[in-house]
């Protein structure tokens, strides 16, 4: 103590401790192998992927939002354009309009297939997730889009999908990309403020005799209730179905959620809503009460947060 007291030179901190000092405050580098649990289906990456097909606009705006599109060597069934924000400089190439063959994503000698729906993964398809990895390919779902008991979320929550953008960061290796990401979906969704109004909404995504509606548990009730809005299908656990279009009238909603889609475009929607003998007469769409969104914006992804304040912003222009 007599000797640290009278010292006027700084003292040395030890080896051990500054090393553990460095350890704490360095950012960390992602540790491979990389082990996960993706729906049902093991995958280990020994090193992060450098060539990646995408299925989906999900999966592929994931890559772009982390700023991944140089890694990106060809995609297939988008369901729409890439926001200005995050589109690459070039385009990778497109390999179909929708589910590419299994040669067509052999030709490309990935080293990873991310896929938006586990559906694309077949043996019509891009193969099958087993043929895949005796090929030495490993292949990835969005986890939201799990089917089975225990890996779908039910319902879906925002902690999901900003932990499926923390899972893409350690997979792809850009944990720090995916943490900025996150905190910054965070910030933007604390700072939406949801309708007060009180409104009930139809989410309508595709059909005609048959509407097919977002439902109880998936991305359109997570951003209806996130703006405020009370869905009217929120009673099916599912995160779409089908539905009839006696139980649309008999909920009369106040706004009416129209998705766009190459095949499914806003006005086919209004003109199926407006020829309808008893939807037509419904206040929403006499009033033209309409609110439009995306469908790559429809499935949970990076996305879903600019959703919920476009929405809310929709709303508001209406009074």
């Amino acid at each position: 103590m007599l000797l640290s007291g009278c010292s006027t030179a700084p003292a040395e901190v030890p080896a051990p401790a500054a090393e553990a000092a460095q350890t704490e405050t360095a950012p960390q580098s992602p540790a491979y192998p990389v082990e996960l649990d993706n729906c049902g289906t093991p995958v280990v990456l020994d090193a992060a992927p450098e060539r990646v097909v995408t299925i989906k606009s999900t999966s592929t705006e994931m890559l772009l939002a982390l700023g991944l599109g140089d890694r990106i060597v060809g995609t297939a069934f988008s369901d729409g354009p890439v926001p200005v924000a995050w589109a690459p400089e070039t385009a990778p190439p497109v390999l179909a309009d929708k589910v590419p063959s299994r040669e067509a994503v052999l030709a490309l000698a990935p080293d990873l297939v991310f896929a938006g729906w586990e559906s694309n993964f077949s043996a019509d398809g891009a193969g099958e997730r087993s043929q895949l990895a005796d090929l030495g390919i490993a292949s990835y779902v969005s986890p939201a889009a799990c089917q089975q008991d225990g890996y779908r979320p039910d319902p879906l929550t925002f902690d999901d999908v900003f932990s499926s953008i923390t899972e893409a960061g350690d997979l792809f290796g850009v944990p720090e990309a995916a943490q900025e990401l996150v905190d910054a979906q965070r910030t933007e969704l604390d700072g939406v403020e949801p309708s007060d109004a009180g409104l009930t909404a139809l989410w309508y995504s595709s059909g005609s005799d048959t509407p097919f509606v977002g439902a109880g548990s998936g991305a359109p009730q997570l951003m209806l209730e996130a703006a405020g809005l009370e869905n009217i299908a929120a009673d099916i656990k599912q995160a779409w179905s089908p539905y009839s279009w006696e139980a649309v009238a008999a909920a009369d909603p106040d706004v009416i959620v129209l998705v766009d889609s190459a095949w499914g475009s806003v006005e086919k929607k209004k003109a199926v809503l407006e020829s309808h003998p008893v939807i037509s007469q419904l206040q929403a769409v006499r009033n033209q009460q309409y609110l439009v969104v995306p469908f790559a914006a429809s499935e949970a992804g990076v996305r879903n947060v600019e959703t919920v304040r476009s929405l809310t912003e929709q709303v508001a222009a209406f009074d």
